[in-house]
This record gives structure tokens, sequence and C-alpha cells, in this order.
């Protein structure tokens, strides 16, 4: 970011070892504004990182766990957490809930190094944002300018992001983090979760719709097998119809086609005649049982529009959440 004027001053591969973050004094930024020049240029390296290494649902699951840090009844920025970059720091990166995440840190590293004027927070924010539109998800009107944590003193409590299982004590979540997220039931734990962040049933049921996009891995959130027929290197499906296999094998998906982003979480989940290599999670399930999910969730399942217009505005939602924004100047 740029103080460009006296005026302006004033009017976003995973890995699997625990990282070592640049120290804080070479990632703080005092500025206020970023070029829209500089955006673009991030994105168009963004696009290409992606397209690559067929890393986008990774780098959603990153700008997700450093959004949804977020606690709408704390009032001070950054305190608060949300997209604020914080999780690029140790102890945050470390958490449980972000193992591997810090290979998607890395990988984003270039980015930074090309435009240090866009912040941390907002190269996560557009990564997660590209994935899912190259994955042909939908167009999600961004906002950048986000000011980034400039510390790992200003990196929020562990215990903020859901569970997909319950515990050996038969509960979901637990009492750490910024509030308690603990429920004897699944429903109870994400609602705990996303209306601590200001948000409600539509967005959880359809956020939860990304899961069509990606993978879990055993060594990571603990569920998943090592590898499935959908995912041991053999060629996966494209948005474009295309199918490749540049990717690292391992986890287990969803949805067959992991690397498209459309509705099939929705009509895989109830179908218990699909292929028992897909994941069908506990928080997955609830979506078709819960009376309030469920007129989401079935809603979404007969329409990939209805699912696309409700995920881009869940999406930006959270997206923005605890964000402080600074200008972006339009230089083009």
């Amino acid at each position: 970011m740029k103080i460009v004027s006296a005026t302006l001053l004033l009017a976003a591969i995973t890995g699997t070892s625990a990282f070592a973050p640049i120290p804080a004094s070479s990632r703080m930024s005092t500025s206020l504004s970023v070029f829209k020049s500089d955006l673009d240029g991030a994105q168009t390296m963004i696009d290409s990182i992606i397209q690559e290494k067929n890393c986008g649902p990774v780098f959603v699951r990153l700008a997700w766990h450093d959004s949804g840090t977020y606690d709408v009844n704390i009032k001070e920025f950054p305190k608060a957490g949300g997209a604020i970059g914080s999780i690029r720091f140790d102890p945050e990166i470390n958490h449980g809930a972000n193992a591997g995440l810090a290979g998607a840190v890395k990988l984003l590293e270039p980015v930074k190094e090309k435009f240090p004027d866009v912040s941390y927070a907002d190269i996560f924010q557009m990564a997660s944002a590209r994935a899912i539109e190259l994955a042909g998800g939908p167009k999600i009107d961004m906002k950048y300018g986000r000011v980034d944590a400039t510390s790992p003193e200003e990196c929020s409590p562990e215990g903020n992001l859901p569970d997909a299982e319950a515990g050996p004590e038969g509960k979901f979540g637990g009492a750490g983090g910024t509030a308690s997220t603990e429920s004897t039931s699944a429903a109870g734990h994400l609602r705990k979760v996303f209306y601590r962040m200001g948000l409600g049933d539509e967005e959880i049921v359809a956020l939860s719709g990304a899961h069509t996009f990606g993978r879990a891995y055993a060594d990571r959130s603990g569920l998943g097998a090592p590898k499935t027929k959908f995912t041991d290197g053999s060629k996966v499906k494209l948005s474009d119809g295309s199918t490749t296999d540049k990717y690292t094998p391992g986890g287990s998906p969803w949805t067959e086609d992991w690397l498209v982003f459309d509705n099939s979480y929705f009509t895989t989940v109830p179908d218990y005649t699909k292929d028992v290599e897909l994941l069908k999670l506990t928080s997955d399930k609830v979506l078709f049982t819960d009376d309030q999910f469920s007129f989401y969730a079935e809603k979404f399942r007969r329409s990939k529009d209805d699912f696309f217009a409700s995920y881009a505005k869940a999406h930006k939602a959270l997206s923005e959440l605890g964000s402080k924004f600074e200008d972006v100047v339009d230089d083009n």
C-alpha cells in the first residue's frame, strides 16, 4: 500500500510442516492506500498459480480460516479477528485447525514480494475468490484495501473455527476462542460459530456448499482417507470440461469432480447411492436433517443458480468480516 497524497491520508499446495513466519518487522504496513494496478497485477499472478498447481481449494480454506476468527461482539480492530491477514503469524498458523495452511501462505509469498503494497489480507481473500471463479463458480463482488494485522500479538485465540465431527466426549467445539462454541449437536455448534461472526443459517448452508471443491486430509483435519479413487493421481475434471492429473494425490473429496465449483455437494450428500469413498461428515449431513438448514440445502440441491446467488453474497460477507479498509486508487 502507498500514501499517495495528504487528501487521501484523510479521506489473498498445502504443506505439512510448521510455518516459520517472516519477522514481524518485514510484514508491517503503515500505508493508507493501494493502487488498482497493483491489485490487477496480484490477481494475474494468483490466477497463474492456481491454474499451474490446481491449488484453488487450499486458498479458499486459507482465506476462510483467516476471516472465520471474527467475533461480532468485539468492536476493536484488530482484536475482533477476521480477514486481517493474522493467519500468517505464529501462533495462529500453527493452530490445530490450520494444519497444512503454511504451504498455502508460502505459495502466495511471491505475490506479496512482487506487490508489497497489497496487504496479505487482500492477497488471501483475492486468492480464495479467484479460486472459486476459475473453478466455474460465481463471480464475487470483492472489496479490496484491507489493512493487515502487524504482529503475532494481534492473532486470534485458538478455538473459533468449526468442527466437522464430535470429539471423544461427544461434543463439538469447545470453551476456547473468543466465545464458547461447545455443543452436543452439529447444528448447535455450527450456529454458535457462525452466529458469533454475525452470519445466519442461509450463510452457514451456502458456505458449507464450498465443500464441493477440494479434499479433506487425515493429517490436517483428522478426517478422510490417505487417498481415494478420485484423488489417487488419476485425471480429474476441470470446469472447462478438460481433465488434469497435475495435482498432489491424496485426501478424500466430497464430490467426484472436486476441482469444479458447482452445487454437486448438495446433490451428493443426501444421496446414499453415491460412492462410499466420498465424504459425508456429520456437519454435512445435518444440513439435510435440521429443519432450518434443510430449507436452504434442498433449495441449493434443486438449483445451482440459487446456490450461486446465495454463495456469492455469503462469501463476500465472510471475506469482509473484521476488515478495516483503506483507499483503492484507480491509476489505470
